[in-house]
């Protein structure tokens, strides 16, 4: 046999009929948005002032928190699914996340009277909140879940976490619409 006929019969062996994991992930997390969309529009909706909402500073950090949230960990996740090292720039990100947090509740209390931080805090429907992030995270985790097992992550309880961390953001973002609450406390 000659090297370039044996080249060439490697070469076709060597080809993948699989997805590659970017893909599958960018396929599992649209599939578990809709899921969750759909979910979230049967059982809920948003909210019936959402167009005055919009033009909330309030409303839009909350709305941006979540997004940071998500997109953070989408890109964690990604580049967790396959072998190396951990991405510290996405690492970082994802820490930034509770850190902008801190900072609107800090502007949120010397903004506010101490008196409301009470009512603050909790919002109108805490119970609601309580539950309904979870559920509406449940489908993008088990599609993120099963994309994950299509690549070869070498940090798998990292890349669970932030496959979680992923599907909250979802179901948050989600959330986020509906719930009356715009305080970041």
């Amino acid at each position: 046999m000659k090297t370039e006929d044996l080249i060439s019969a490697m070469a076709a062996d060597a080809k993948s009929t699989e997805m590659p994991i970017a893909r599958t992930l960018w396929l599992a997390v649209a599939a578990g948005t809709i899921l969750a969309a759909i979910l979230f529009f049967v059982e809920v909706g948003p909210r019936a002032d959402l167009t005055g909402a919009l033009s909330s500073p309030r409303f839009l950090f909350k709305c941006a928190l979540t997004l940071m949230l998500l997109i953070s960990a989408m890109g964690l996740v990604r580049h967790l699914a396959r072998p190396g090292s951990v991405p510290i720039g996405w690492v970082v990100a994802l820490a930034a996340v509770p850190a902008v947090l801190g900072v609107g509740v800090i502007t949120e209390m010397l903004s506010i009277p101490s008196s409301v931080w009470d009512n603050r805090i909790f919002g109108m429907n805490w119970r609601v909140c309580m539950w309904l992030i979870p559920l509406l995270s449940a489908a993008p985790l088990v599609a993120v879940i099963i994309a994950l097992r299509h690549g070869a992550p070498t940090h798998p309880i990292l890349s669970g976490a932030a496959a979680g961390l992923l599907s909250a953001g979802i179901g948050a973002t989600l959330y986020a619409t509906h719930c009356q609450s715009d305080s970041p406390l």
